[in-house]
């Protein structure tokens, strides 16, 4: 029985082998660059992760006031939407956190976001789940330190950071 099974192994380690699959070589040497669009000063383009373990990514963003924000949140855990859902708020600076924090976690029907506090809210994402993407454009506010969070109840407390307008 011992050899049955030894046989076995040596026979599975050599059927897993190092099969590397070729490709074809290139048929012509013709070079094409592609250029990147040139970047525009006005625009600040930011992306930030939230994982399954409630934590983003960057604990701070910075951008210069006037411009235009484009932020991507990228949820790249795995868990869905109902389990640990994330999105990306940014609060006023007159905002409590553990306020909004908590009272956001009793606003399921509203994507987590209190419908009687969104006057402490200057923009948010959507709630997405595990895999998935979400991007917003929104407008600097005005020089200064804010707060941006994760609203997804008990999420606050670990996915918070500073959004920094010089």
């Amino acid at each position: 029985m011992k050899k049955l099974i030894l046989v076995f192994l040596v026979a599975l380690a050599f059927s897993c082998g190092d099969k590397k699959k070729e490709t074809p070589a290139a048929t012509t040497d013709t070079k094409v660059e592609k250029k990147a669009p040139a970047e525009d000063p006005n625009v600040a383009v930011l992306t930030i992760e939230g994982n399954d373990q409630m934590q983003f990514n960057k604990k701070e963003l910075k951008v210069k006031a006037g411009q235009k924000v484009k932020l991507t949140l990228k949820h790249v855990g795995k868990m869905d939407i109902q389990v640990m859902g994330h999105n990306w708020a940014l609060l006023t600076q007159d905002a409590d956190v553990a306020t909004v924090g908590n009272a956001a976690a009793m606003a399921k029907d509203n994507d987590y976001i209190p419908a009687d506090m969104t006057d402490k809210f200057i923009v948010h994402t959507k709630m997405i789940g595990g895999g998935e993407t979400t991007t917003i454009e929104f407008d600097a506010p005005a020089p200064g330190t804010y707060t941006y969070l994760c609203t997804f109840p008990g999420h606050y407390a670990l996915m918070q950071g500073k959004f920094i307008v010089e």
